[in-house]
């Protein structure tokens, strides 16, 4: 059971409630039909162990030149600005799931796409919510929704310091932001800015100069990625966190990084912790940024014989 099937069930209910409270004693048959149904409408939600969650929504609306106040915008612009959005989050959800290719069709593109549910008043915009249907049964995010959040935290990141971007960018497929920077020069070619606010969190250009900035900060030239390699031993991994301690024999160095999604058993390593290994990490820095080390592939760690394995 959805959100939105839930939440209609406790609609009838109190609707079924409150007509039976109007039923007068003496019709006992209306009575006895309003009741038995108020009794199985209870049963269902009695079943469910608790009430699933309302769908993530968020806004998008925005300003510029395509904007004629909160009155309406140039179709041409809002269709591409809408769709180079949801490539965005459709992008970061097959990302998070590892079935992402280098290029191609975003995989699950439809059932990962965002709703538009209505307009957003003030600037011209769009209220968006992930797909009701997609929804867990109980409690947990949807990759749709991870995806949203983690978009807000991109476009915050774009507007930070060469740190903050580094760690923003660092574990992502480079398809991500590639997908990202096209999101932002539709925006910027359009001469239009946009405000994204998702739960409360909020976040906003102020100016297309501030948005062409970010496209030059997303570029390949800007984001440097270089594979190093190190021998040493794993001291410690959360995997449910996807992050990795590495002690590095030669300097003492302990490197703490992230598992890329292309590692699908992160749990491994806790299998192989003070275990000598040689391991290959890519280390990413954005700008004049700290590095950031990425794991996104196991090492061959030797069997008990002292073979690979």
């Amino acid at each position: 059971m959805n959100y939105r099937q839930y939440q209609s069930l406790v609609a009838e209910r109190n609707a079924v409630a409150e007509m039976l409270e109007r039923i007068p004693p003496e019709q006992v048959i209306s009575r006895k039909g309003a009741s038995g149904r108020l009794a199985a409408i209870q049963a269902e939600l009695d079943a469910v162990e608790s009430a699933p969650r309302r769908p993530l929504s968020g806004r998008l609306t925005f300003d510029g030149r395509p904007v004629i106040r909160s009155h309406g915008m140039f179709a041409d612009f809002g269709a591409k600005a809408m769709a180079a959005f949801s490539d965005t989050v459709a992008v970061l959800t097959a990302a998070k799931s590892g079935a992402l290719a280098d290029s191609g069709p975003i995989p699950n593109r439809e059932q990962n796409q965002v709703l538009i549910t209505g307009t957003a008043l003030g600037s011209f915009g769009f209220e968006i919510e992930e797909q009701p249907t997609q929804l867990a049964d109980f409690g947990d995010k949807t990759p749709v929704a991870v995806a949203l959040e983690e978009t807000i935290r991109l476009l915050e990141s774009v507007a930070a310091s060469d740190d903050e971007l580094t760690d923003a960018v660092a574990g992502l497929d480079r398809r991500v932001v590639r997908t990202l920077k096209n999101f932002l020069e539709v925006l910027a070619s359009g001469e239009a800015i946009c405000s994204l606010e998702v739960e409360g969190r909020q976040f906003g250009f102020t100016s297309v100069g501030q948005e062409c900035n970010a496209v030059n900060r997303l570029a390949d030239d800007n984001i440097h990625e270089v594979e190093q390699t190190f021998f040493g031993e794993f001291i410690g991994c959360m995997p449910a966190s996807r992050q990795f301690e590495f002690h590095v024999a030669s300097d003492k160095q302990v490197i703490k990084g992230r598992i890329g999604s292309d590692v699908s058993e992160p749990e491994l390593i806790n299998l192989h912790l003070n275990q000598p290994t040689q391991l290959t990490l890519t280390a990413i820095r954005a700008g004049n940024g700290r590095v950031k080390y990425v794991l996104r592939a196991l090492p061959d760690w030797p069997d008990s014989e002292g073979k690979p394995s």
